[in-house]
């Protein structure tokens, strides 16, 4: 059977051979300061796995998690004063490039096309045949199209070398930065805000402003809030289970009867509408504008701002109309 922890491992293990090549380019001004960050957090993924087993009491491996923790730390400090830096790529020139993408033509999109292929082979036709952990099919489906692109990235293009992927994809790291690790740490403070009972202070907030059996501003309140939660925390994921717990469920379900698929699908999609207007949300709005060098780090928040806005009108009238 293959579990998940082995791809975690795998993705460890990449994270540590990219912070050995940046320990080694002297291009790079902070070197020693940037393989120390990727290096820790590529060795945070096999040592979790330790402290996961201990929490879960399954007798694999016992260790502590206050380590794990300090480690955290240690990658906040080093990313929260910039001591993270990117050395000069070593890349073929823009005549080159361009004669490959002649050569190669629409081949270059099959390596891309290969990781959803193989994810859903794995998630709809191997899922049930014992090869997997159990309900992980889809998670490592996911892994394997990454390792099978790889394959047939290097067959299309003909690289013989796995050095020269590695050190591309070490460039596109050092580009995009800790802001790469950003969406994972919002999802876990949404987390924690659900553990603290944030959501239940804010269902008591609501049912003390908003009037009884009041189901339009109920949804208006849903819907803007997973807009705004989103917003400041970045990540849709980690403001539903603060807002699904303070009115989606309490109110919008079990008080007013509403569709339990369709108001918490629909209250994510408003969630989803504040991912695009918030710089919190790196991976889709910073992290492109610094790989493709755009002049404004916030132009494409400001190109989808009217997109989220009215994507926010359209699910409240949606779930005010047919949720119910």
């Amino acid at each position: 059977m293959i579990k998940v922890e082995w791809l975690y491992w795998l993705i460890g293990l990449v994270f540590v051979v990219m912070a050995a090549q940046m320990a080694m380019d002297r291009t790079n001004p902070k070197r020693w300061t940037s393989a120390a960050f990727w290096g820790l957090l590529g060795l945070t993924f096999p040592y979790g796995t330790g402290v996961a087993d201990a929490t879960a009491d399954n007798g694999g491996w016992t260790l502590p998690a206050e380590p794990l923790g300090v480690a955290v730390l240690a990658l906040i400090v080093l990313a929260g004063f910039n001591f993270l830096g990117k050395g000069v790529p070593v890349t073929t020139t823009g005549e080159q490039r361009e004669a490959s993408a002649a050569r190669l033509g629409n081949k270059i999109f099959v390596p891309a096309l290969t990781i959803p292929l193989v994810a859903i082979v794995c998630a709809s036709v191997l899922d049930e045949s014992g090869l997997f952990e159990d309900g992980k099919a889809t998670l490592l489906g996911l892994g394997l199209g990454c390792v099978a692109a790889l394959v047939v990235g290097m067959l299309v293009t003909g690289e013989r070398k796995v050095s020269v992927p590695v050190h591309s994809g070490r460039s596109m790291l050092e580009a995009m930065g800790s802001a790469l690790l950003l969406p994972q740490l919002l999802a876990v403070l949404g987390s924690i805000f659900a553990a603290a009972g944030v959501g239940d202070q804010v269902g008591d907030i609501m049912n003390k402003v908003l009037p009884e059996d009041s189901r339009y501003l109920a949804v208006i309140a849903y819907c803007v809030g997973m807009f705004l939660f989103t917003v400041i925390m970045g990540n849709a994921f980690a403001a539903f289970p603060v807002m699904t717990a303070a009115i989606g469920w309490p109110v919008l379900i079990q008080q007013m009867h509403g569709n339990e698929p369709a108001v918490l699908a629909i209250g994510m999609l408003a969630g989803f509408a504040g991912t695009l207007c918030t710089p919190m949300a790196a991976n889709f709005n910073i992290v492109p504008a610094t790989l493709l060098e755009l002049k404004d780090q916030y132009g494409p928040i400001k190109a989808q701002l009217p997109t989220g806005v009215a994507l926010l009108g359209c699910c409240t009238v949606i779930m005010a109309v047919f949720a119910f």
